[in-house]
């Protein structure tokens, strides 16, 4: 296999981990942040976080993952972004983290003020980690500052990191939260029976007109923020028309209580969303606002084709392995929950 030919499939696995992270990643934040919200007594509470109770640390393996083929695959990518990204980076491992140590911890007390601080910062994780990823990739798209020497450049330190924090930035934030809280939502719809089901399905109609709404400033936007009219034209080619239709019909299955179907919907919506962004990136993984011709590309950003070689030996070995895995996780814990507190785990 030529190395060029390498390249390219590397850059499209790390785009199946990105994307494959935010499909299950992204239920699974949306569920998070709306615990406090949603339960509103501690039974509830309980089933709402063991309808991710024992898939939630798998989904966050693909990030993992990602990270680390990044890292292996394209390392002056990886050097770049973490050291640009630092802060939001830094601030993303402590969302994680805090949401790690409240899944495993709420339950050790019984006290009330236990739980609901531990539900908070199960929340508060999630809500982190969604507005970072999605502040982060609208950043990528718009352009960060890299010189010559793929240096991400910050003449003023700790401001320069937040300007990340950017109008555009902020948009892609916002939208992410708004997508993860409708997919989770659905994905709720899914998992629980009788009046907690009711009561999601009316709360996903409301979290439907917020992710449009926001989803549609971040479509208008991006023509004004990115490249995307010399890159691709001022027509984008029908995935992210596909994408944002996907969105759109959400409703009509929500209003029919066909939550299976919403779901699938909105994860169409996500998957879509995120092959529109790596289409849009390519070959670019890193675009320079100082020069385009400075931009990090996966020919000048990669490991050398022996690298390449073996890593792609050994993901055609152990991806599908793991893949089968995890498909039998979803299954094994496929049926709904509900509030019987004998048969709740968390």
């Amino acid at each position: 296999m030529s190395y060029e030919t390498l390249q390219i499939l590397w850059f499209i696995l790390i785009a199946v981990l990105w994307i494959g992270f935010f499909f299950l990643e992204g239920f699974d934040f949306g569920v998070g942040m709306l615990l406090p919200f949603l339960g509103k007594k501690d039974e509830e509470r309980r089933a709402i976080i063991n309808s991710i109770g024992s898939v939630w640390d798998g989904n966050e393996v693909w990030l993992l993952t990602a990270g680390g083929a990044t890292f292996a695959a394209f390392p002056h990518w990886y050097a770049t972004m973490f050291s640009g990204f630092y802060l939001p980076l830094f601030l993303l491992l402590v969302g994680l983290i805090i949401r790690g140590i409240s899944f495993e911890y709420r339950s050790k007390d019984a006290n009330p003020a236990w739980r609901n601080r531990f539900d908070w910062m199960i929340a508060i994780g999630s809500f982190m980690a969604a507005l970072l990823l999605g502040t982060a990739f609208a950043n990528l798209a718009k352009g960060v500052p890299i010189d010559a020497s793929m240096n991400y450049v910050s003449p003023n330190g700790i401001m320069t990191t937040l300007g990340l924090l950017n109008p555009f930035g902020l948009i892609g934030g916002l939208t992410t939260v708004a997508v993860f809280l409708l997919h989770g939502a659905n994905f709720l719809g899914l998992k629980l029976e009788g009046e907690m089901r009711e009561r999601v399905i009316a709360l996903s109609k409301k979290l439907y007109i917020a992710a449009v709404v926001v989803t549609t400033l971040l479509l208008v936007a991006t023509y004004f923020y990115t490249d995307i009219r010399t890159k691709l034209g001022i027509n984008p080619g029908i995935t992210p028309i596909a994408s944002y239709a996907a969105l759109l019909v959400t409703i009509y299955f929500i209003n029919r209580k066909m939550e299976g179907w919403a779901f699938i919907s909105v994860a169409a919506h996500i998957v879509l969303t995120q092959v529109s962004f790596f289409t849009l990136m390519f070959p670019r993984v890193m675009v320079s606002s100082l020069n385009p011709d400075w931009s990090l590309t996966i020919y000048n950003a990669s490991s050398s084709q022996y690298t390449l070689t073996v890593m792609s030996i050994v993901a055609l070995i152990f991806v599908p392995i793991v893949l089968a895995y995890q498909g039998w996780t979803y299954y094994m814990f496929r049926k709904r929950i509900s509030t019987d507190k004998k048969t709740l785990v968390y």
